[in-house]
């Protein structure tokens, strides 16, 4: 099975309007560039976005929310966009935030194939309005539903062409559990090599989860927020 694809426009030529689509990534760190980009070029909206965060404004996923391209944003957190805040305020925008472990886990289970899970995260508090509980050895829990995502897009550091995915340092955040989940996972790479090329000790996500591979270009790799100290 041939899993490379040319280039972003190509890997993401099925994804139509009112799509959930996962992406990879934590702030600006390991997020698919190259598919965003050809997302918000395409023009599609109305889509469901899971993602950790909503990036900043001028980037990343800041870019589909300027061209008013979601329609629901589930989130752990939200707080460097001031677009997405103004749509959240006015009503444009629904937003489901989640706390950042019971995200990872809905993930996760997505991944597994199970439906649900009980969680301790919540208990008491909004996010557990509307939803089921049950209680095990005097501890209340909710039931957490695994996602549901048409897609699934991650970026790597190298991939080979089967498919197999090593992600660098802080970028592996949430790819390697995205790419489990959705049901057509997409993997932007810097580094495409051909298969037998990676030490299978060193491989985060095998190729069995991954549908299209292609190797990106130009990648920015910005920083929200550039803290150093003074040299001496």
């Amino acid at each position: 099975m041939n899993k490379v694809v040319a280039n972003a426009e190509e890997a993401i030529k099925d994804i139509e309007s009112g799509a959930t689509i996962m992406f990879g990534g934590f702030g600006l760190c390991g997020i698919p560039e190259n598919c965003i980009q050809a997302i918000v070029k395409k023009g599609i909206n109305n889509l469901t976005c899971i993602s950790n965060n909503a990036g900043v404004d001028d980037f990343g996923i800041g870019l589909m929310l300027q061209k008013r391209q979601l329609k629901k944003m589930i989130a752990s957190y939200v707080g460097e966009n001031a677009e997405f805040e103004r749509q959240l305020l006015s009503g444009e925008l629904e937003v489901d935030l989640v706390p950042q472990g019971t995200l990872a886990t809905r993930c996760m289970i997505a991944g597994y194939g199970i439906p649900f899970v009980p969680l301790l995260a919540g208990v008491g508090t909004e996010v557990a309005e509307g939803k089921e509980t049950v209680t095990r050895n005097g501890k209340q829990y909710l039931i957490e539903e695994a996602f549901d995502a048409d897609f699934a897009i991650v970026k790597a550091w190298k991939g080979d062409k089967l498919g197999n995915l090593i992600f660098r340092d802080t970028a592996r955040n949430f790819n390697p559990l995205m790419a489990m989940a959705g049901k057509i996972t997409i993997a932007e790479v810097e580094e495409l090599v051909e298969p037998g090329t990676l030490d299978p000790n060193t491989i985060h996500t095998p190729g069995i989860y991954v549908n299209r591979i292609f190797q990106g270009v130009t990648y920015e790799k910005r920083i929200e927020q550039r803290t150093t100290r003074k040299r001496n």
